[in-house]
């Protein structure tokens, strides 16, 4: 088995589902008392979240760099960023590191290709629903049409996130609204959903929407799974 470092803490809150799904995981493929090898490095969401408002991905990559050059030392044979908005810096882990990063969005979009469709609405921060590099990720990478909510319902994404999924608050109206949101995007022809932060997934599930949700969360989780235990 190999060693699986996870970079969390982007929120705590979401980083301890992954802790829990790849151990599920492992125990699920091997059994009996099995469970993951990793290594966790939780860096301080409050530093991260001040350089995305101030739109310093560059400092934010260092951060993450140095998270990941930390985890390779403590044996680390893969990692996984346990967050989407931070793929924006994607680049700088990988460069700072021998070790192969697995992107969130690839068993994402290997997922809903498996499915047979091919025009999604993603849901995500603000970064990751207005930036091209998730959005552009799922197009170029695996021929998906991707599609976002209008400014307005943007906005209530993104603070539903900050302001509430990454402290722990779970409200009946947030959930609501995002259940409104979500049929605005079938409505324009969206197939299915992506939860694009892994935030979102403390929320809504598959009786919130009248198409298929994909959990970036639980698939990313799955797919480093499956690469640390490959044979290959």
């Amino acid at each position: 088995m190999k060693t699986i470092g996870l970079i969390g803490g982007m929120s705590w809150e979401s980083s301890a589902g992954y802790y829990r799904l790849v151990n599920e995981g492992v125990k699920g493929r091997l059994g009996g008392l099995h469970s993951a090898r990793l290594v966790l490095y939780s860096v301080d969401f409050h530093a991260i979240e001040r350089l995305q408002q101030a739109g310093d991905w560059d400092a934010a990559g260092v951060v993450l760099a140095d998270a990941a050059r930390a985890l390779e030392r403590a044996g680390a044979d893969l990692l996984v960023l346990c967050t989407n908005t931070m793929h924006k810096v994607a680049g700088a882990i990988e460069a700072a590191v021998a070790v192969p990063l697995l992107h969130i969005a690839d068993p994402t979009g290997a997922a809903i290709r498996r499915a047979g469709l091919g025009r999604v609405g993603l849901l995500g921060t603000r970064f990751t629903m207005e930036q091209a590099f998730y959005r552009e990720r799922l197009r170029d990478v695996h021929g998906l049409d991707v599609l976002v909510p209008d400014a307005a319902s943007r906005e209530v994404v993104h603070r539903v996130i900050y302001e509430e999924l990454c402290l722990g608050m779970i409200r009946d109206a947030s959930r609501e609204a995002y259940r409104g949101i979500m049929r605005e995007m079938v409505a324009r022809g969206a197939q299915a959903i992506v939860l694009g932060c892994t935030e979102i997934s403390l929320l809504v599930g598959p009786a919130d929407a009248s198409v298929p949700l994909f959990d970036t969360t639980a698939l990313h989780a799955d797919a480093a799974v499956e690469a640390a235990l490959a044979t290959t």
